[in-house]
């Protein structure tokens, strides 16, 4: 009878896992896809006009979420209802804000002292922003849920 039970037990967990495995890989193949897209814009930004000084846009949007996970368990306590937010947290979107901010600025200001082409900064900028949105993108879909007894 025990045999019995640790089957159908093994066979429910598998089927959860099954269900698990066959929602989340398709949402892994888009996103290593479109990563992959997001870091051949960038490359080509730099390899096409011979400049490599846009490959910094695809280090600020690969730091950019850093400071967002970092801060991101600095909340509040429990008890406290009348604000979402707190200091560690919103310095910690301030400075994802300031990282985005300056991804998407420094391939416009480089094309604007003509340091690069204006084609390279166009596809810096594709590229970055589907680098940052694939992290995003992968963070939202696999987020975990916070349990009540933590």
């Amino acid at each position: 009878m025990s045999h019995a039970g640790i089957k159908s037990r093994y066979h429910l967990i598998r089927e959860c896992l099954l269900a698990c495995t066959q929602t989340r890989i398709p949402a892994v193949i888009l996103l290593s896809f479109v990563l992959a897209v997001g870091f051949l814009l960038v490359i080509l930004s730099c390899a096409l006009w011979g400049n490599w000084l846009p490959l910094l846009v695809a280090l600020t949007f690969v730091l950019a979420p850093l400071p967002n996970a970092l801060f991101a368990r600095c909340g509040g306590d429990d008890f406290s209802t009348e604000y979402d937010g707190s200091g560690p947290v919103d310095l910690g979107r301030f400075i994802t804000a300031f990282v985005v901010v300056t991804g998407f600025a420094l391939p416009l200001v480089l094309a604007h002292s003509e340091v690069i082409a204006p084609g390279a900064c166009a596809m810096s900028i594709a590229g970055g922003a589907l680098v940052y949105g694939t992290i995003m993108a992968y963070s939202a879909t696999f987020k975990e849920e916070s349990s009540d007894f933590e």
